[in-house]
């Protein structure tokens, strides 16, 4: 019987494991303020790591309002088995701020951050 608690314990650590490591990694995701060019409407884009997609998947693009990516990224999920949300985390928030940007939306060249945003970003500032 004392098997059985390690072993629940061993599963719920596998499943809480990417939300830990999110938690772990929180400070390499940098914010920047973006801003619609036509409309002036002001978001906050991110640029660096995703430690929200790390801890929250498909789920973050549908957040965002991007549901037709949140979809597509759940078909990628479920066709790698789960493991593109190894590899996504590192490639999302540099998709999600180029679609942002070639949709009228531009850095706010105020930011603290835009330096490193146009690097991440490989915009010439």
């Amino acid at each position: 019987m004392t098997l059985l608690p390690m072993l629940m314990s061993i599963i719920l650590l596998i499943v809480l494991s990417p939300l830990i490591v999110a938690l772990l990694l929180i400070r390499l995701q940098k914010p920047v303020r973006i801003f619609h060019s036509n409309t002036g409407m002001v978001k906050t884009g991110y640029v660096g790591y995703s430690w929200t997609y790390l801890a929250f998947g498909w789920l973050v693009p549908i957040f965002r309002g991007e549901i037709g990516i949140g979809l597509m990224h759940l078909v990628i999920y479920l066709v790698t088995f789960g493991f593109s949300q190894l590899i996504l985390p590192f490639l999302y928030n540099q998709q999600y701020m180029t679609r942002m940007l070639t949709n009228g939306w531009q850095l706010d060249i105020r930011d603290m951050n835009y330096p490193l945003a146009c690097q991440k970003l490989n915009i010439s500032a």
